[in-house]
């Protein structure tokens, strides 16, 4: 009786340390993968940078070239109504959620509507 205790103490003694390397190995195995996961993020998000960096740097150079100049309000403004335009929106819809006449926003979009019906001009004398 005595031994059968000895031996059951001793084995649950060995498993206890068993589960404690195999612990261990697991614990360690998920600290390299969230050290992997934290290490591609922060590469994602050095290249997020860089190319945002790269369009702010773009974006002055076509102002300067083109002598164009908006403040940062008319430049989100007009962001915003040819983002409504490419996701369908009519022009009155536009000027009705910028509080802007139709002809404001016709001409706001003038150039970026010009572009794709000459292009499809072109396409169609050919």
């Amino acid at each position: 009786m005595e031994w059968t205790l000895a031996i059951l103490f001793f084995a649950a003694v060995v498993l206890l340390i068993g589960s404690t390397i195999r612990s261990r190995k697991t614990a360690k195995a998920e600290q390299r993968e969230i050290d992997m996961i934290h290490l591609s993020v922060t590469e994602e998000i050095t290249q997020l940078q860089t190319q945002v960096r790269n369009l702010e740097l773009d974006i002055e150079i076509i102002e300067k070239e083109s002598g164009v100049r908006l403040s940062l309000a008319d430049r989100v403004k007009l962001r915003e109504v040819l983002d409504l335009h490419r996701r369908k929106y009519s022009i009155e819809t536009i000027a009705g959620q910028k509080k802007l006449t139709t002809e404001q926003v016709e001409k706001m979009l003038a150039p970026y509507i010009m572009e794709k019906e000459e292009r499809r001009s072109v396409v169609n004398e050919a």
